[in-house]
């Protein structure tokens, strides 16, 4: 049953920097090509590590010099830091200048083989306390809930990603112009924009597709999605993070997004995909399906 069509696709070259829009992109079974290409390393507590941790990186903005490759996935980048300088995934002070940027010393590193188990296992917390440590991930209030942490891969108990990827769970994630609309009747007074919950596919729903839940997308989890002329497997809904509430670009931090997220829409915003195949293609524009 066509439920809609693809109205954005977003890649991010670099982790938790600022990502592009693009009008297409090839798709294998880890994901978008060149999505999170690249990302920083915690030369203080070691691990890669995103804006959860390093809030300052989502001020910085990347783009790919040249179009990423199945076999090339990590092209180099360059990198606008928010006095509107740039600098390059190549240039010698690269770390130096990315490290200013954020206020903590990070190194910039392109995607490694999944071989390299060290190079992707999770560095230590900020803390022994591991509620206090996921609390402060999650953004989360001590009143508030934590997120089902069952709906991740077991393998980012150890690593900070699946080796081979640096994605945070999942290699899509999928949010309809429905469950934003939902958003913004619940925060009138807040700047909601697309850009804070970093989605790969935006969904523009028909009328038969959203129905009448607020947040329709969470009603597709186990089934499957008819993308273009891929085929995606919904697979867990997406926790939100500390990360949609940050400040940057032209947006100001906003604590109130996330813990109606928590309220209203039990902690959840958006649903991870997993392709079933490679060679496919996402583009705007294209036919989404939900299929039986």
């Amino acid at each position: 049953m066509r439920i809609g069509s693809v109205r954005e696709v977003w890649r991010y070259p670099v982790k938790s920097m600022m990502g592009e829009r693009v009008g297409a992109a090839a798709v294998t079974r880890i994901g978008l090509v060149g999505d999170r290409g690249w990302a920083c390393r915690d030369e203080v507590r070691g691990g890669i590590r995103g804006a959860k941790k390093i809030g300052g990186l989502m001020r910085l903005a990347a783009r790919y010099d040249s179009e990423p490759t199945p076999t090339s996935p990590s092209p180099p980048v360059t990198i606008t830091l928010p006095d509107g300088s740039t600098t390059h995934s190549g240039a010698p002070d690269v770390a130096e200048r990315v490290s200013a940027a954020v206020d903590h010393p990070v190194t910039l590193w392109p995607l490694q083989p999944p071989e390299d188990l060290d190079h992707y296992r999770r560095g230590p917390g900020d803390t022994d306390d591991i509620l206090a440590e996921l609390r402060d991930i999650f953004g989360r209030d001590e009143q508030e809930p934590l997120p089902d942490l069952s709906v991740f891969p077991p393998e980012i108990v150890e690593f900070e990603s699946r080796p081979g990827t640096y994605y945070d769970a999942y290699p899509i994630h999928l949010l309809t112009d429905a469950s934003l609309r939902t958003l913004e009747r619940s925060l009138p007074g807040s700047v909601l924009d697309v850009r804070r919950f970093r989605p790969n596919l935006v969904v523009a729903l028909d009328g038969e597709g959203s129905g009448d839940a607020p947040f329709p997308e969470a009603g597709w989890i186990g089934r499957r999605l008819r993308i273009g002329a891929g085929e995606y497997e919904v697979v867990a809904p997406c926790p939100r993070c500390v990360m949609p509430t940050r400040d940057f670009a032209e947006l100001p931090a906003d604590r109130e997004i996330l813990h109606t997220i928590v309220r209203e829409a039990d902690q959840n915003l958006g649903v991870y995909l997993v392709p079933t195949g490679d060679g496919g293609r996402l583009a705007e524009g294209d036919d989404v399906a939900l299929l039986a």
